[in-house]
């Protein structure tokens, strides 16, 4: 899940389905009880409708932790220029950052770090779409040392700069669970 509609869904799914969550966030539904293995492949096979999965394996559940950290800290738009990604990830996991960072690697086919400039693009490109913040603006958001770093970025995972980008109109974005 990695937005409100997402887990307003999920949420609507498992209401639907007879469960009564006590709570859902990014990732993460607290039931009041424990389902049964069929009431659970029912919710799963309703879920799998809407590009939903359960995880059931703990590889999967820690790949989406990260990911939901990663993406929740993108979207305050408080990275600081310093941002040192492994110490991020090390204290909001509790653990080691190698174990997390070779697990993600092998499953998903690309680093964390990787993931996590890819998702900074997408949020760097709805900033520009909506027109409300310069590009110095955006790039102190999201802690770029400068304007010619997130230009530089923008443009090796793009193909355009910044500028051409939004003067083109077109909307290349992606959804951030496409990412």
């Amino acid at each position: 899940m990695v937005c409100s509609r997402c887990i307003m869904v999920v949420r609507q799914e498992f209401e639907k389905a007879g469960f009564k969550p006590i709570d859902v966030k990014m990732g993460e539904v607290e039931l009041d009880k424990a389902p049964a293995e069929t009431q659970l492949e029912k919710i799963n096979s309703t879920l799998n409708n809407f590009g939903f999965e359960i995880l059931d394996s703990q590889r999967k559940k820690l790949i989406e932790r990260i990911k939901n950290s990663l993406i929740e800290k993108i979207q305050s738009g408080e990275i600081e220029e310093h941002f040192i990604l492994s110490d991020f990830l090390s204290k909001k996991l509790n653990k080691e950052y190698s174990q997390p960072g070779r697990l993600f690697s092998e499953v998903e086919g690309i680093t964390v770090e990787q993931f996590f400039i890819l998702q900074k693009i997408e949020k760097v490109k709805e900033w520009i779409a909506y027109d409300e913040l310069t590009l110095s603006e955006i790039s102190w958001k999201l802690g770029y040392s400068s304007i010619a770093h997130l230009s530089s970025q923008f443009k090796k995972v793009t193909g355009f700069t910044p500028s051409h980008f939004k003067k083109s109109g077109v909307n290349h974005r992606k959804s951030l669970d496409d990412i």
